[in-house]
């Protein structure tokens, strides 16, 4: 057996050839995972992205009662399925790839929910206030006003969440891909906050349609 940096002979012609300095016999140099090309804002989803809030906005300057509810009940079913799906099915899926297998899931996920999440609670947050001004339960005197009031605590506290620990994770996860040698491990790590975070926010979507459903039949 040869040791790192002793002399060998090549078969073939009698020469002596030096073997590199850290390499091992069968074993190829490990370089840097290749990362797939990928923007990292999808730019043909801007314009998905600008319809729907234009729409939003028109629908809150309006107050149309039918294009609030559907807003906020779409965007709401949306967020937490998707913040379900990701916690739940992906997280687990997710822990048990390669780096470059996450990397290039990554490459091409990151990016559209870059686009999506912050669309989604814009929407249903946007929707859901003016639904409530429009319909008249946020005054005191509403006789769930309390029930309300639970909704509105979670939601703030999913929304902080969504926008203070899972977007700049993305983000975080996107920008790192695009350096000439990105960290595997790390972008590993910052996949599973995005995912697990996601999956909290599913879970307390959960309660938000308890209370949304105890309100509509009381």
């Amino acid at each position: 057996m040869y040791s790192k940096g002793e002399p060998m002979t090549d078969v073939a012609t009698g020469a002596v050839v030096e073997r590199p300095t850290g390499a091992e016999p069968g074993v190829p140099s490990h370089g840097p995972p290749p990362v797939p090309s990928f923007s990292i804002v999808p730019l043909r989803g801007l314009p998905i992205v600008a319809v729907t809030l234009v729409a939003l906005v028109v629908s809150i300057a309006t107050n149309k009662l039918w294009a609030l509810d559907f807003f906020h009940v779409v965007g709401g079913g949306l967020w937490t399925g998707i913040d379900l799906f990701l916690g739940l099915v992906i997280g687990p899926i997710l822990g048990r790839l390669s780096i470059p297998a996450r990397i290039e899931f990554s490459t091409r996920f990151m990016p559209k929910m870059l686009l999506i999440m912050p669309t989604l609670v814009a929407v249903t947050l946007g929707a859901g206030w003016q639904l409530a001004r429009h319909l008249g339960n946020l005054s005191a005197h509403y006789p769930h006003h309390g029930w309300l009031v639970a909704s509105y605590v979670v939601v703030a506290v999913m929304a902080v969440i969504a926008l203070g620990v899972l977007e700049p994770a993305n983000v975080a996860v996107l920008f790192e891909l695009k350096k000439p040698k990105p960290n595997g491990e790390l972008i590993g790590r910052l996949m599973k906050r995005f995912v697990y975070t996601a999956g909290m926010t599913g879970v307390m979507q959960v309660a938000t349609l308890v209370i949304m459903t105890r309100l509509a039949t009381a």
